[in-house]
C-alpha cells in the first residue's frame, strides 16, 4: 500500500479512537441529567444545542445542494436518531458498558457483511465471543434495556453508511450540521415538554452543553472523519474498541462493577480491533474509494 493510504489508514482509526472516547464519556455525563429531564428529552436537547453549534460553525451553504446530498442527510439525521435515542434508554436501564456492547451487534454485523478474508472473518468471530462474554446472565442487565441497547445497534449499522456517505458528498462538516439539525427537529417533541425543568434548573443547560459539544460536535465529527477515511466494514469492527472504553468509563465516572467474564469479553473484543487495525494499515481493505 502506498505511504498515503497507510496514513488514511491510521488516522481514520485515530478519528475513531477520538469518537469511541468522547461518545460514551458524554453519555456518563448525560446520566445526571437523567433524574429531572429522562433520557428522551437530554437526547433531544443535546440534539439541539449541538445542531446549533454546528450550523453557526460550519453556515452550510444548503441553496446550492443536490438532490443526493439532501437524502444523505435526511438518512444520516433519521439514524442518528433512533441510535440515540435508543441507547440513551439503555444507559437508563443497565450499566454502560453492557449497553456499548450489545449495541456493537450492529458494527458487528456490518463487519461481518464486509468480510473480505478468513483472517477478517476471525477478528469478528472473537469480537462477537467478546460480546457474549460481557452480555451473560447475571451481568446486571434488563431485558428492556437490551432491547433498546440492540435497537441502537441496528441504529448504527444504518448510521455507519449515511454518514459515510454524507461524508464523501459533502466537504467539511456542513453535512453533518444539516443531518444534526435533522435530528434535533426529530427529537424536539420529547424535549419541549422539559423546558420549565430547564429554566428552574439552569445548570442542567451546561452540562447538556458541554454533552453535546463532547458528543454530537467532537465526537460524530471524529466518526465521520473516520468514515471519510476507512470502509464501514473496517470502521465497524474498530468500533469494538468501545465497550473496554465505555466499561472504563463506566467504573470510573459511575462506579460501576466490572466482574471477570467482563474481563475476558473486553480483551476479546480488544484484541479484534488491534487486529483489524493493523491490517487496515497493511492491506487495501480500509480506504473507502
Amino acid at each position: 500500500m502506498a505511504p498515503s493510504a497507510q496514513r488514511r489508514a491510521v488516522t481514520g482509526a485515530g478519528f475513531m479512537l477520538m469518537g469511541s472516547t468522547l461518545i460514551p464519556w458524554s453519555a456518563a455525563v448525560a446520566t445526571g441529567a437523567f433524574a429531572l429531564l429522562g433520557p428522551m428529552a437530554t437526547s433531544g436537547w443535546r440534539f439541539l444545542l449541538g445542531a446549533v453549534v454546528l450550523l453557526a460553525y460550519t453556515r452550510p451553504k444548503v441553496r446550492t445542494w443536490s438532490r443526493r446530498q439532501w437524502l444523505g442527510a435526511l438518512a444520516l439525521g433519521a439514524s442518528t436518531t433512533f441510535m440515540n435515542v435508543c441507547f440513551y434508554q439503555a444507559i437508563a436501564r443497565i450499566p454502560l458498558g453492557g449497553a456499548v456492547a450489545i449495541e456493537y451487534l450492529g458494527p458487528f454485523l456490518v463487519a461481518a457483511l464486509g468480510k473480505r478474508s478468513a483472517r477478517h472473518l476471525a477478528f469478528v468471530l472473537l469480537a462477537g465471543l467478546g460480546v457474549l462474554a460481557i452480555t451473560r446472565p447475571g451481568g446486571g442487565l434488563t431485558l428492556v434495556g437490551m432491547l433498546f441497547a440492540a435497537g441502537a445497534g441496528l441504529g448504527w449499522a444504518c448510521y455507519a453508511f449515511s454518514s459515510h456517505r454524507v461524508g464523501s458528498l459533502s466537504p467539511g462538516f456542513g453535512g453533518l450540521a444539516v443531518s444534526m439539525s435533522i435530528a434535533a427537529v426529530l427529537t424536539l417533541p420529547m424535549s419541549l415538554g422539559s423546558t420549565s425543568t430547564l429554566v428552574h434548573h439552569p445548570y442542567l443547560v451546561g452540562r447538556i452543553a458541554l454533552v453535546a459539544v463532547m458528543s454530537i460536535v467532537l465526537g460524530v465529527g471524529a466518526e465521520m472523519q473516520a468514515l471519510r477515511r476507512l470502509k464501514p466494514s473496517i470502521v465497524g469492527v474498530l468500533f469494538s474498541m468501545n465497550p473496554a472504553i465505555a466499561f472504563g468509563i463506566g467504573w470510573l465516572l459511575l462506579n460501576q462493577v466490572i466482574r471477570s467474564w467482563d474481563y475476558v469479553g473486553v480483551a476479546c473484543v480488544v484484541a479484534a480491533g488491534v487486529g483489524v487495525t493493523y491490517d487496515a494499515a497493511k492491506s487495501d481493505l480500509e480506504v473507502a474509494q
